[in-house]
């Protein structure tokens, strides 16, 4: 990506996923953090030069509520729920767009909640995971309608000068008090970078 834009207008993080039982990718690292948090953090990181006035919207949730961030126990090596593993990966995605939003005054980072979406979601896990995906999908958004608010920060003049910020419906709405803690999240990103090898990213 780098080699074919030299300037890039929106980053979308958009990947995520919910796993039912603690697994480490190759590096060692457990899957869901990786997935949902570190994966983002980094290309991030790999392209700010390229992102200068530009945008970065990352996709969080309102399972962020039920997260739990504790430095400490950053892999779940202690214990592992699999919607709690979920939820702490997306408070991580707020905070490191709070945190991004301070340390790249350069470019405009924001977050958004899309709402219960009917994607594949949870079909990836066998057994319960993939039951109630199934069975609940009727009763879930449009993939469409999930979308409005990434392609309203990414796009729209109304969004342009936000940064910092978690949306939900086009809306700029305040998430969890852990989600809002300053110091937290300057910790995390300080983790975060020496995970992935960028300690010079927290700079």
């Amino acid at each position: 990506m780098r080699e074919r834009y030299g300037t890039i207008d929106v980053l979308a993080n958009n990947a995520g996923a919910l796993f039912a039982s603690r697994e480490e990718t190759a590096e060692g690292l457990e899957r869901t953090f990786a997935l949902n948090h570190l994966a983002p953090f980094l290309l991030t990181n790999l392209l700010r030069d390229r992102l200068r006035g530009g945008r970065v919207v990352t996709t969080a949730s309102d399972a962020h509520l039920s997260g739990l961030l504790d430095l400490e126990d950053l892999q779940s090596e202690a214990s592992y729920r699999a919607m709690r593993a979920y939820g702490t990966s997306k408070l991580c995605n707020i905070l490191f767009t709070r945190e991004l939003a301070g340390r790249a005054p350069e470019l405009r980072a924001t977050c958004f909640h899309p709402g219960a979406v009917r994607t594949g979601f949870g079909k990836n896990e066998p057994g319960v995971w993939r039951i109630l995906a199934t069975l609940g999908a009727p009763l879930l958004r449009s993939p469409e309608h999930g979308a409005r608010s990434l392609l309203w920060l990414a796009t729209s003049d109304e969004a342009a000068t936000l940064t910092g910020a978690y949306v939900q419906d086009e809306r700029v709405v305040l998430p969890s008090l852990q989600a809002q803690d300053e110091g937290l999240a300057a910790a995390l990103w300080e983790r975060s970078a020496e995970l992935v090898g960028l300690a010079a990213a927290s700079s």
